[in-house]
């Protein structure tokens, strides 16, 4: 059960659609690059996805997509923190953060707590999703103090040039990540995780019982957009860096942004889970921050062509419900 997708795919015909956070439908290279065939070799594709991120071949693990790989890493480090103590596991999630990696977390039996005191294990986006901003380096390093396990959902990352987790982060970092968001590949299903060095062994046991293998056409889609991985972010970047420029002139307050989505709070809050309908009534969809775990707002996605008169619709109603 995953509340958030189903609010966005349920609406998908909506007018002035703010609810994407990916560029699903938007980019123009995806398909060009789709319409070459190649070898669809998982293992190759393993190698290339190494290369990317600076690591050993045997630490990447294919999925069907990051929320996939967000759940198998969950339960395998949800196993360690059980053979290592007698209570219940703790993992510690940031107030306002990306659902499934606490609704997850919750299901595999993990007491999920709201300060990293005490926590066995963490899960964080960053980029953050919904707030949009980087989290430091600094900060993931300090979640990770003593070795403690830091899984970090990057898929927002390739909006920018920063350096991944797995060149410039704590050694107990899981990264994870897939072909949607900045490629727009939902349809393709392929998604990664990347364990910290000295975990391939054990944590291929679960990953090979837990998952199936990724179709052979997703395999060489996959390596395709990677074959035309610059011209591919390069537009999906343009796209996203002419939408935050219109976003910053029409409201201020809004901070430098790292991923195409913003957390709309006004001034002193507002009510998300009525703007959302209120929205809706005006043929535009944003998502509550509910969804996030902050109903104080409502967030706003920066991915369509379509933006700018999509974002004066948005602030239409917004205007009228203040």
């Amino acid at each position: 059960m995953f509340p958030l997708g189903d609010w966005v795919n349920g609406h998908e015909h909506v007018r002035h659609h703010l609810a994407h956070s990916g560029m699903v439908g938007a980019l123009r290279s995806l398909p060009v690059a789709l319409r070459e065939r190649w070898d669809p070799d998982d293992q190759i594709l393993r190698s290339e996805i190494a290369k990317l991120y600076s690591v050993a071949d045997d630490r990447v693990f294919l999925t069907h997509g990051t929320s996939e790989a967000n759940g198998v890493v969950q339960l395998f480090l949800h196993r360690e923190a059980t053979h290592r103590r007698v209570r219940v596991p703790r993992l510690y999630v940031r107030p306002v953060e990306y659902p499934p990696l606490r609704d997850a977390g919750r299901a595999l039996g993990f007491r999920v707590q709201d300060r990293p005191t005490g926590a066995d294990v963490v899960a964080l986006s960053s980029p953050a999703n919904p707030l949009g901003t980087r989290v430091e380096t600094e900060e993931i390093e300090r979640l990770a103090r003593n070795g403690r396990p830091v899984l970090v959902d990057q898929i927002f990352r390739e909006f920018t040039t920063d350096l991944p987790i797995t060149r410039r982060g704590p050694a107990s970092a899981w990264l994870t990540s897939s072909f949607t968001k900045a490629y727009g590949a939902d349809s393709l299903r392929v998604g990664f995780a990347i364990c910290p060095a000295g975990q391939e062994e054990s944590f291929a046991t679960v990953h090979g019982l837990m998952l199936n293998k990724v179709p052979l056409m997703s395999v060489a889609g996959a390596r395709a957009i990677l074959h035309h991985r610059n011209a591919i972010l390069s537009e999906a970047r343009s796209i996203f860096r002419e939408n935050a420029r219109t976003l910053h002139r029409s409201i201020r307050e809004v901070p430098p942004l790292a991923a195409p989505v913003w957390f709309d709070r006004g001034v002193g809050g507002l009510d998300g889970d009525r703007l959302q309908l209120a929205a809706l009534e005006k043929d535009v969809l944003v998502a509550s921050g509910s969804f996030f775990g902050d109903p104080r707002g409502v967030r706003i996605c920066l991915t369509r062509r379509t933006f700018r008169a999509d974002l004066e619709a948005y602030l239409r109603v917004r205007e009228s419900f203040l």
